[in-house]
């Protein structure tokens, strides 16, 4: 009798630039693993034998993402801040390739300007910002989202960077989450979109500066994202134009549209 092994794990890439971890003392310390690992981390946490997970940098050949590995990739996690324009034009044009084909992304924190993102919003993707040490608060405005399962209301962030609105992106497909700071402003933390047959979720807590990746809360968004933004799609071919006639789809109907004479009865 065969056995049944279940669905395949989602396999998951974490992009990490790694500049911060590699030149200041105090990040290295507080992410010895790297931004990058820590994310990994957390992901394999919540997921368990469901996914595998992998980490790349900026300096691997190819940014580590290779036309194959990303062919074998479910879903792209990107973390960039202080080198977006080191990142390679043709390996951006790839992932892009990618996600419209059905790679799931999940952008987070800085990785708002990095290339990728800015490519498939199409707009600036700018933002308000202020570096103090700030509060957080992280409020669920779609709780019936598999993204907001199981986190907490709000999620609590003692101490981060403020991101803040105007955030200069298309209307979200959908809005999960919002934050709001002690200085009052506010900004849309978690959103989604689908471009081509990809979808991509961004979710703004996260800094350097911080052990935001750490927490708890922050890491089971992250790994909800990663399901939600699998496709399911084997072919992973981007969707073409496409020449079509009218007989192809009822045979019994000419390339004019008029019935085949005998071909159709009453």
């Amino acid at each position: 009798m065969p056995i049944f092994h279940g669905p395949a794990p989602i396999s998951v890439i974490v992009w990490g630039e790694n500049r911060h971890e590699t030149t200041d003392a105090s990040i290295a310390a507080r992410y010895p693993r790297g931004m990058h690992g820590a994310i990994q981390e957390g992901i394999q946490e919540h997921l368990g034998s469901g996914a595998t997970v992998s980490t790349v940098t900026l300096d691997d050949p190819e940014h580590g993402l290779t036309e194959e590995r990303l062919a074998a990739t479910d879903v792209l996690v990107w973390w960039g801040h202080a080198a977006h324009g080191e990142v390679s034009d043709e390996i951006v044009e790839r992932v892009h390739r990618h996600v419209l084909a059905g790679l799931g992304l999940i952008v987070l924190h800085s990785g708002h300007f990095s290339k990728i993102f800015q490519k498939l919003m199409g707009t600036s993707c700018s933002l308000r910002w202020r570096a103090e040490i700030d509060r957080e608060l992280v409020w669920t405005v779609d709780p019936t989202h598999p993204i907001a399962q199981g986190i907490s209301h709000p999620i609590i962030i003692e101490q981060q960077e403020m991101y803040g609105e105007f955030f200069d992106i298309p209307t979200p497909d959908e809005l999960i989450f919002i934050s709001s700071f002690s200085g009052g402003e506010v900004f849309r933390s978690g959103c989604t979109w689908k471009r081509g047959h990809g979808r991509i979720f961004f979710f703004s807590p996260g800094d350097q500066e911080y052990p935001v990746y750490f927490q708890p809360d922050v890491r089971r968004v992250i790994a909800n994202g990663v399901e939600w933004a699998k496709t399911n799609r084997p072919d992973r071919e981007p969707p073409r134009l496409s020449r079509v006639y009218s007989g192809e789809f009822f045979p019994e109907y000419g390339l004019d549209g008029n019935a085949i004479k005998g071909s159709v009865t009453k």
